[in-house]
């Protein structure tokens, strides 16, 4: 199997890490992005729980581009005040992951057609052709997301609390 499919998940958690530990860390966070982006990571987690959780099918693939979609709009919903609160480098390095974002995504679902598929289709069986593999993938993203999200939320909001929030 190839697992190239995954590199833009491991960009996408790179970056994030830089965005988090170089950028969040430096400047701190204002109230409405303590709350916004641990709302931006569970838009994700839910999109992978549903793929988890739900067989594919075509009925559930189109619930699935739904939730992919709500995230898509939910990771930018903050970017008219980040111009106000953020470096020009954090800024681009958002356009970054904006990118990635639908791709990881759209990859995600990929391996989730794949992981049901007692016969991959023809066209996946190249890439992805085990399928328990791909479910222990999907499975070890979603706790790794899960395990991000608490960090946001306990870090951002109950320990990090003093810090003066610095404007750019």
């Amino acid at each position: 199997m190839s697992y190239w499919i995954f590199l833009p998940f491991l960009l996408q958690a790179l970056l994030i890490g830089v965005d988090e530990f170089v950028f969040h860390v430096k400047r701190g966070l204002p109230k409405w992005e303590k709350i916004g982006h641990p709302a931006d990571t569970l838009s994700v987690i839910l999109c992978f729980l549903f793929i988890l959780w739900v067989p594919y099918s075509p009925g559930a693939v189109k619930v699935f581009i739904g939730l992919a979609i709500f995230s898509c709009l939910m990771v930018t919903k903050d970017e008219f005040i980040h111009k106000h609160h953020c470096p020009a480098s954090e800024n681009w390095l958002h356009a970054v992951l904006f990118v990635l974002h639908p791709i990881v995504l759209a990859l995600a679902g990929i391996v989730w057609a794949a992981s049901f598929a007692v016969a991959p289709p023809q066209w996946i069986s190249p890439f992805l052709t085990n399928p328990s593999t791909l479910r222990t993938a999907l499975i070890t993203q979603t706790l790794l997301l899960s395990l991000f999200f608490s960090y946001q939320v306990i870090f951002w909001n109950v320990i990090w609390r003093e810090k003066p929030v610095l404007k750019y």
